[in-house]
């Protein structure tokens, strides 16, 4: 009886603190590498950081084709730009131009 009472006095605290040490350590693991984890955050601080870089440089090109649209909407055209658009309309090159023939992608 006196046994007993010992090892009851032992396993059940021990019991407690392990049962207490699996729920503590189930948090942390979910804390860490959970879907709302600390893992989760860099990958979503990494994906915020991509965008923005794309954001930028979509706003710089949104930019140059505002430049370009304003200069073609004026009352005085720029010249370079007329010619530009009218040798890609009509399929015609400058002389002075540099013409590069890829091969056809889809062979």
């Amino acid at each position: 009886m006196v046994i007993r009472r010992r090892v009851r006095r032992f396993l059940i605290p021990l019991m407690l603190y392990s049962v207490s040490a699996a729920v503590v350590g189930y948090f942390v693991h979910h804390a860490h590498s959970g879907a709302r984890g600390f893992d989760a955050r860099e990958k979503y601080e990494a994906q915020a950081q991509d965008l923005t870089n794309e954001l930028e440089i979509v706003r710089s090109e949104r930019a140059d084709w505002d430049r370009r649209i304003a200069l073609l909407r004026s009352d005085q055209i720029d010249r370079d730009l007329l010619e530009e658009r009218a040798r890609i309309m009509l399929g015609r090159v400058h002389r002075s131009d540099l013409v590069i023939i890829l091969p056809d992608s889809k062979n």
